[in-house]
């Protein structure tokens, strides 16, 4: 590894536990473009992961409703190595879903000192003209950065009541793995898969409103 490449990435690593521990957002980012990092850049990347994020949770959440459908759906083999694999893939969706508000805060965090930073400047132009596009294109980016905001924080709502009815089906099997509970969890069934099918649908909405942010974000440039 090229040793000023390390040292610098040490140097961020040093940066992100200051801003842990102090919240000083804006010496963080400022230092960070002192190292050719733009906040722009940074919030592009960031929506590009949260979109990642978003995209894994959507998969995960149909893996464990699988999961949990072979268990209702229980025909023989081993019933305790299928509520082990679903109880396995319910804990990967929590850990997917808590990403989702890491992935959105972060975008936060960077998006408004972008736009403070913006604004400011705004005041340093001579020419009206190009001050008033500026002010434009801020304005319509805001515009853009809001509605994907809203899209995300509405699906990270939205898993929370699904999560939650996981988690109720798969506690109740860990201490009543047998016929008869099972049974009675067969009529949570097609309500567990059409809360699912929603998350995924509303995922895929929020997705796309990403899709369409970076893209005008690229045009932008």
């Amino acid at each position: 590894m090229n040793p000023g490449f390390a040292g610098r990435m040490g140097i961020l690593g040093l940066l992100a536990a200051a801003l842990v521990l102090t919240g000083c957002s804006s010496m963080y980012y400022n230092t960070l473009e002192n190292f050719g990092y733009e906040k722009r850049d940074i919030l592009v990347s960031r929506v590009q992961d949260a979109r990642q994020s978003q995209l894994e949770t959507k998969e995960q959440f149909e893996s464990a409703l699988e999961q949990f459908q072979a268990v209702v759906g229980h025909d023989g083999g081993d019933l305790e190595k299928k509520y082990r694999t679903l109880n396995t893939e319910f804990q990967r969706c929590e850990a997917k879903a808590k990403k989702v508000g890491e992935r959105i805060n972060s975008i936060e965090s960077v998006a408004g000192a972008l736009f403070r930073e913006w604004e400011k400047e705004l005041d340093q132009y001579s020419d009206p003209s190009l001050r008033l596009a500026s002010e434009r294109q801020l304005g319509q980016t805001k515009e853009r950065y809001n509605e994907l905001v809203t899209s995300m924080r509405d699906v990270e709502r939205r898993i929370d009541p699904v999560l939650a009815a996981f988690r109720d089906r798969v506690l109740f099997l860990k201490h009543n793995l047998n016929a008869q509970a099972i049974a009675s969890l067969e009529g949570d069934l097609g309500t567990l898969e059409n809360d699912v099918a929603q998350l995924v649908n509303e995922m895929n909405a929020s997705i796309e409103v990403a899709n369409e942010f970076l893209a005008q974000m690229e045009k932008g440039k």
